[in-house]
């Protein structure tokens, strides 16, 4: 071992690159899934009432959504290398199961995404209105069903179902499809992800239109930017409000599957019957014990359990308790880690679900914003739902350590062998430089065709109007 590796190991390194691609993917994919279904009902808005307005955003969120959409796909790719480099033991162990939804994910949602997004693009002169309008429908799905797909691998690892152990060969083999599609971990998290995922779309749609009502009052397009900034904030507030629903239910099925998990998001070391819920916490710098702490009584109880009065494990029991189970050592995450990564999420969700509300407020009886606070705010504000969505995947895989598949394979069985820590790191080094070249491609294309505004329709001299309107082409392309 060099003097390096006596500071950190091959598996340290694997953990952080999965953990930064991942969190970087994921940037991506909540705003892919939300715009994908907003540009939907823009283009049927414009169908329904052939008002041009809606023709316009659905043509500007459209072009965001496929630079997202693209960038998405690139570092999704990227990502999955990482199953067979990093990964391989784990790969081997729960492959048979893993496996199978990631391969109808790829085989039927993605097609249903590629090929029907192709479509779109491509049919706005050639496809009746109709069928063009049916390309977006089925890409939204598609893109919705992928993520389907994805959690249910996902909520194997937090909840293994419908597999058995082969006594001869180690490894885990699915015996009930059924059972891994309705987990009932994937069940919850599916609606709290796409929730929280129309949190991130509403509130770029808030951004982008709230900047351009507030710079261009004179213009022609004010009412598009108008009926944006209005249409992007109650899709805020009510994804914020099926995110708080989606996730009392959560956690309460977490609570069941994974107590470890609820104990160490809330820094609860001894079993309470009732039990508070810690609005803040002061631990040791080991995040072994609690120092200091503000609580509101019965909450947690009802969070976990339903019932006031519930009783909600604590890590020092349940520490003990599966020692005795699965053997010797330590069954604790890192408890300041979870504490603060599960508050940060609510608090940044909050914070995007308030700005959306001073942008209603502030539009009130027809009137247009003024206030530079309130542009500020709306320029961060896209921001906010992504570190939300950030710190959620982050206290969902980390509160799950040191597992890599709960109650079946701890993380450290899971990395490759063969792989050197030299390896790890060039890898970890590529791969962070790669994606660090996409960001600001993305942030540049992102910025640049959101301050171009909605595109000018006005109809070319040289277009026959003669022609129906599933013949006509449009005066505006991709």
């Amino acid at each position: 071992m060099n003097s390096w590796g006596l500071l950190v190991d091959a598996l340290d390194v694997a953990r952080w690159q999965f953990g930064v691609t991942t969190v970087y993917h994921f940037l991506f994919v909540p705003l892919t899934i939300g715009l994908s279904v907003l540009v939907a009902i823009l283009q049927t808005l414009w169908h329904r009432t052939g008002n041009e307005r809606y023709l316009k955003l659905t043509k500007f969120y459209g072009k965001l959504f496929l630079i997202n959409f693209a960038m998405g796909v690139v570092t999704g790719i990227v990502q999955e290398f990482q199953f067979g480099m990093n990964w391989s033991d784990y790969s081997r162990f729960v492959g048979d199961i893993f496996g199978a939804p990631l391969a109808i994910e790829a085989l039927v949602a993605f097609f249903l995404e590629s090929t029907f997004i192709g479509l779109w693009i491509f049919g706005w002169d050639r496809l009746p209105k109709r069928a063009h309008l049916a390309s977006i429908w089925i890409a939204a799905i598609g893109t919705n069903l992928s993520a389907y797909f994805i959690l249910a691998a996902n909520s194997f690892m937090q909840n293994p179902v419908g597999y058995r152990i082969n006594p001869d060969t180690g490894r885990a083999e699915l015996t009930d499809f059924v059972a891994v599609l309705t987990n009932k971990v994937a069940l919850i998290t599916f609606p709290h992800t796409l929730a929280g995922s129309f949190l991130v779309a509403g509130s770029l749609v808030v951004t982008v239109g709230l900047w351009h009502m507030m710079r261009n009052r004179d213009s022609a397009d004010t009412g598009a930017y108008r009926f944006a900034t209005k249409f992007g904030s109650w899709v805020v507030l009510v994804s914020a409000t099926l995110v708080v629903i989606t996730g009392d239910i959560q956690g309460k099925i977490m609570t069941q599957v994974q107590p470890m998990k609820m104990a160490a998001a809330e820094g609860l070391y001894t079993t309470e019957s009732p039990a508070s819920f810690s609005v803040l916490t002061v631990g040791s710098l080991d995040g072994s014990r609690e120092l200091f702490a503000i609580k509101i009584p019965y909450l947690l109880s009802y969070l976990g359990t339903g019932d006031p009065n519930g009783t909600v494990h604590g890590i020092n029991d349940l520490q003990a308790q599966y020692a005795s189970q699965y053997g010797a050592g330590s069954y604790t995450p890192i408890i300041p880690v979870t504490y603060w990564s599960f508050r940060f999420m609510i608090a940044f969700g909050l914070a995007a679900a308030a700005i959306a509300l001073l942008v209603l407020w502030s539009q009130r009886k027809g009137r247009t914003p003024t206030s530079r606070w309130l542009l500020r705010a709306g320029l961060v504000m896209p921001v906010l739902p992504l570190l939300a969505n950030s710190f959620g995947w982050i206290f969902t895989e980390m509160g799950r350590q040191p597992w890599i598949v709960f109650g079946e394979m701890l993380t450290r069985d899971g990395v490759s062998r063969s792989v050197s820590l030299t390896e790890v790191l060039t890898s970890f080094t590529a791969f962070t430089l790669i994606y660090a070249t996409l960001a600001v491609i993305e942030f540049k294309l992102l910025v640049r065709y959101a301050r171009a505004g909605v595109p000018d329709l006005t109809p070319d001299p040289a277009i026959d109007d003669s022609r129906d309107d599933a013949e006509r082409p449009l005066a505006f392309a991709y």
